[in-house]
């Protein structure tokens, strides 16, 4: 398994800034101002440039870490320690300050060329029992490779994950080294969403809207990998099981409102269009039939079309792009503002998304840690503070001043 021979070089980091004044903005005008790539119009009032919103409770940003060589997600443990995937193929434990408890290998190996490599990471519902995790990562066959799904028990004394296994493969495998998807997490009912990408190129761009393939999907399946139960297919024999809703892109951000129970997703568009979905069962989200993005050649996709009966709308688009990863809702109430608001890190964007949602519409945006010009992989929720790691392999905190 290919590992970067300095990993981990971390120190612990404090750099605080606080909000700014909530009279420095003007909210009445979106936080957008670039023009956007096509004129296309929205389906309703909202969809995309909602005015903006200003933070008025201070807040302050620690850098716990850096050289953390690649990582992709985040996640806190049950007692505020957070496990880091390093997209060579290896977890790194922090504690809660940021320093190092441990690295831990023994995952299979993985493709790490271009947007491979390990990916997300969940633990199990009963991790406190079973200390079992899960992993995704592209998984390579020959010259192809596919997004795939492990599972493990994490031994912390040996550093090791233990009785490994692949519970699921998300076919059919392509040749291609971008578009996985990757995003894992639980409802309530112990029942894992897996998002896979459509992997970018023509062959399987097109399978996003085929119930025969596993690309452009949500999955929802069991501890075990198999099918959930209650399909929104029932049991179709000309549909992959497990299939949970189609029709998307790239989905490398996935979250459960905080309220209502209700899965969220963003993905990327391509030149525009990048796209925040309310996820319901056995709904097809448009990917590539409609889209509010050009190809990166500035050309249209497809017909150009919008809107088509039988397709979902995103509930909120950006044009030009956030380029949106990983995304959590802010649970607490540290700062009340942002109870239930939604932030996604910004990739090519280079700043922290928090959306206000009411009744499942977008009411205000805006962008945060804009002075780090850092692409932000992942955000995760613990105990008031929104943990983010970046690129650069920095870890943030965002906390109450």
């Amino acid at each position: 398994m290919k590992q970067h021979s300095g990993l981990v070089c971390m120190m612990v980091l404090f750099t605080t800034v606080s909000c700014a004044n909530p009279g420095d903005a003007d909210t009445s005008k979106p936080v957008e101002t670039k023009k956007p790539n096509t004129s296309y119009k929205p389906a309703f009032t909202g969809q995309t440039r909602i005015s903006a919103v200003k933070t008025s409770t201070p807040y302050k940003t620690d850098k716990l870490a850096e050289k953390l060589g690649r990582p992709w997600a985040v996640i806190p443990m049950p007692d505020g320690r957070l496990l880091i995937t390093e997209k060579s193929g290896y977890l790194i434990l922090l504690k809660s300050d940021g320093s190092l408890v441990k690295k831990i290998t023994g995952l299979p190996p993985v493709d790490d060329r271009g947007q491979g490599g390990l990916l997300d990471v969940a633990l199990d519902p009963d991790y406190n029992q079973n200390k079992i995790i899960y992993w995704s990562f592209s998984e390579k066959t020959g010259n192809n490779n596919q997004t795939a799904v492990g599972k493990g028990k994490l031994n912390e004394d040996k550093g090791l994950v233990e009785n490994v296994q692949v519970i699921f493969r998300a076919g059919p495998l392509l040749n291609s080294t971008l578009h996985f998807g990757s995003r894992l997490i639980f409802d309530k009912d112990n029942n894992l969403f897996v998002s896979t990408g459509e992997r970018s190129n023509m062959d399987g761009r097109v399978q996003a809207q085929s119930l025969q393939s596993g690309l452009g999907k949500i999955f929802k399946i069991t501890r075990e990998g198999k099918p959930a139960a209650g399909s929104p297919f029932g049991s179709r024999s000309d549909v992959v099981p497990g299939i949970y809703a189609y029709g998307f892109r790239n989905p490398q951000s996935l979250d459960l409102h905080p309220v209502t129970g209700e899965l969220w997703e963003a993905e990327f568009g391509p030149r525009g269009g990048d796209e925040l979905n309310l996820v319901r069962a056995g709904k097809n989200y448009g990917w590539p039939v409609i889209t509010y993005g050009l190809e990166y050649s500035g050309s249209a996709v497809g017909e150009a079309i919008q809107q088509k009966a039988g397709m979902e709308q995103p509930v909120y688009y950006w044009d030009p792009v956030l380029s949106p990863s990983g995304m959590s809702f802010y649970r607490g109430n540290a700062i009340p503002e942002w109870k239930n608001n939604l932030f996604i890190g910004g990739l090519s964007s280079a700043h922290i998304c928090r959306l206000v949602i009411v009744n499942n519409k977008v009411v205000g945006e805006e962008r945060l840690l804009t002075d780090k010009n850092e692409r932000f992989r992942d955000v995760a929720y613990y105990n008031g503070a929104l943990y983010t790691v970046t690129d650069m392999g920095n870890l943030y905190r965002i906390s109450k001043k």
